[in-house]
């Protein structure tokens, strides 16, 4: 059930430890010179981290590195986490008050940024689009990694929200060949609506020049790296946490002179990391954001109800198997 906070009260979603979330009520944060207080609008579930967090998968090794621009406390547990965030502030400069901006805060009420971190998102714009920045982010490191460009012929493998998204920025740079890699029939579908071709792992051509893994399976990378042509890349987008996929490297990975790249979005890709800072790197996903990424919202949920609804993602429950970006709702804030 959907309640009103008490003025002057914030909420935030914290994972407490594994399988269990909760909605706190805290005091509404305030901002420190240079920073600045923004009341949230409304934030989005990035399905494949989160569900890896709630789960408790983060491995110890890597807590440091996975850390969220805007988290608060530490992972694993207790952890407020999450990166997608448009709101409107409230307390800072004059000319940023009232203005709605994207940061990488997580599902916070209220949230108190320093300056520099905040984007300026267009008022003629769909706010669920612009939530689509902070993964449009992850693909276009993926393809500067890469590199992708004029020309290429691409795979992408899986139809998820960051694979889809990589693939429409693919679309951008205008390839020979762009497949989308994919075997569930709903999400087919929908990249077929946005323009996008489809085929099952089986029918995918198998001389490319970059193929850009987003599946998050072994059988999915195995698959990448069989049809990438002779000294072509694969780039693996996806985040395994605990888990150990076995990457075949025997056969002809050798003699084809195959490269594997992994790319995070804590670092800027190497071939541009002289050239372009994170704040800019995110400047332009969300400049490169357009009509065709609204399709990509496919539910919503208001903040009180978190908990259940990642413990259904986290466990892939039947109605979120076809979710890609899930957007929580904040009503009733002051």
């Amino acid at each position: 059930m959907t309640t009103t906070p008490d003025a002057g009260r914030a909420r935030q979603y914290w994972t407490q430890a594994a399988w269990h979330g909760r909605v706190r009520e805290v005091q509404v944060p305030v901002p420190a010179q240079g920073e600045v207080l923004i009341e949230t609008e409304l934030s989005g579930i990035s399905p494949g981290t989160e569900s890896l967090i709630h789960r408790g998968d983060v491995p110890d090794s890597v807590a440091g590195l996975m850390r969220a621009p805007q988290q608060l406390g530490e992972l694993p547990f207790p952890v407020s986490h999450g990166y997608l965030n448009v709101g409107i502030v409230r307390q800072g400069p004059e000319h940023l008050v009232g203005r709605r901006v994207f940061t990488l805060a997580g599902h916070r009420s209220h949230v108190v940024v320093p300056i520099g971190d905040c984007h300026l998102v267009g008022e003629d714009v769909p706010a669920e689009r612009d939530l689509l920045a902070g993964v449009a982010e992850v693909g276009l490191n993926a393809l500067w990694e890469a590199p992708v460009t004029l020309g290429d012929r691409i795979a992408v493998i899986g139809g998820g929200l960051v694979g889809l998204v990589t693939a429409l920025l693919v679309q951008g740079v205008s390839p020979a060949r762009l497949q989308l890699v994919e075997v569930d029939d709903v999400r087919s579908r929908l990249a077929a609506d946005l323009g996008l071709h489809t085929v099952l792992p089986a029918d995918a051509a198998a001389d490319n020049d970059v193929v850009l893994h987003a599946s998050a399976s072994a059988e999915g990378l195995r698959r990448a790296l069989e049809i990438t042509g002779d000294d072509g890349s694969v780039v693996e987008l996806s985040w395994y946490g605990t888990r150990s996929p076995q990457v075949p490297l025997g056969a002809d990975f050798h003699a084809r002179r195959l490269r594997l790249l992994g790319t995070q979005v804590g670092q800027v890709a190497a071939p541009r990391r002289l050239r372009r800072s994170r704040t800019q790197r995110l400047a332009a996903a969300l400049s490169l954001l357009d009509a065709r990424f609204d399709a990509l919202v496919t539910g919503r949920s208001p903040v009180e109800r978190l908990p259940e609804v990642m413990d259904d993602f986290a466990a892939a429950a039947a109605w979120t198997r076809n979710q890609l970006l899930h957007v929580v709702t904040y009503e009733g804030d002051t």
